[in-house]
């Protein structure tokens, strides 16, 4: 795994200041039915850590007392969290929005078979991982028969009425870059997406997320592995745009991990940097976070942000401008 030391060292990234919680990012496990190549979160089959009722009731505490409007849903493959569904139902009935962060697979595995019409009667939106929309670059970043079931999977929520003009269940994309490079302009690609599952197998869906990937846990690796790090590094530093400092996800979201503590989003939670007890300095869980004024506690920063700022920028929800 890669070390922090290349990311947190000498950084000279900007303060950010926080602004309101409105999002949590629930991390409900590292369990996953796949191994992918740019994972940040190093999950697959073999990983054993999942999210337990104790931490999720805690989850559920928060969101009754707060202005949190929704919850995103990760992992590994959220789904496979044994408490998923009843998380989902709990949250529905408090009249919060849940995004579930899907790789398609799991939808065809066996034992998930009923999977997609849950969520289409809970009414999850679905932000579902494509890399790209040709065979060749997904089952190379992702697997071999990864594009196969991917596209059976947005078939099978395409005749629910994920995605479609006359439906409310929305179904978004997400695109990483199969290389170290920063994702092509999102309005253009989302044209291209489109049109090719359109043409190729009749498929709708929404909007198009571009995800810029992070040289952190196995993908950096991989580039440390291949002499391309700082090269990459170089690249995100350089294509820094200010602006984008003003949308970025740390601003008005928290990550949660699976034991239920605290960071300003996922990429800091895989680099072990917990926001802090004011107090006590201890790392911060969610059952001390009710109460805070979190404005208050500073967003931590290192080098791996250039990747949010870079370009077009990158958030969970896509390009920021």
């Amino acid at each position: 795994m890669l070390d922090t030391w290349p990311l947190l060292k000498n950084s000279d990234f900007p303060s950010i200041a926080r602004n309101q919680l409105e999002i949590l990012q629930i991390n409900l496990g590292y369990l996953c039915n796949q191994t992918c190549q740019h994972c940040h979160v190093n999950a697959g089959p073999k990983r054993k850590e999942l999210m337990t009722e104790e931490t999720m009731q805690d989850v559920l505490a928060l969101l009754e007392h707060t202005g949190i409007h929704s919850i995103d849903l990760t992992g590994g493959a959220p789904e496979m969290n044994p408490l998923f569904r009843q998380l989902v139902r709990e949250v529905t009935k408090q009249g919060k929005k849940v995004i579930d962060r899907c790789n398609l697979t799991i939808l065809m595995e066996p034992g998930y078979e009923d999977l997609a019409e849950f969520l289409a009667e809970q009414q999850v939106e679905i932000v579902a991982s494509l890399p790209c929309y040709l065979q060749e670059n997904v089952d190379g970043q992702r697997g071999k028969g990864v594009y196969d079931k991917s596209i059976q999977g947005l078939q099978k929520l395409n005749a629910l009425g994920y995605g479609r003009d006359d439906s409310e269940l929305q179904l978004n994309l997400v695109y990483n870059p199969t290389g170290p490079y920063l994702p092509p302009a999102q309005q253009q690609l989302q044209t291209d997406y489109k049109k090719f599952l359109q043409e190729q197998f009749d498929i709708q869906f929404n909007q198009l997320f571009t995800i810029t990937n992070m040289p952190i846990a196995r993908y950096g690796s991989s580039l440390i592995s291949l002499g391309q790090f700082e090269e990459y590094m170089n690249l995100l530093k350089d294509s820094m745009n200010l602006a984008n400092l003003q949308g970025v996800m740390c601003k008005n979201q928290l990550s949660i991990d699976w034991q239920g503590y605290v960071f300003d989003c996922d990429f800091n939670q895989m680099l072990k940097l917990h926001l802090q007890h004011p107090t006590s300095g201890d790392a911060l869980h969610i059952r001390d976070i009710q109460a805070m004024d979190m404005q208050a506690i500073d967003i931590i920063v290192a080098d791996h942000c250039y990747g949010c700022t870079a370009g077009q920028g990158s958030s969970c929800g896509g390009a920021l401008d």
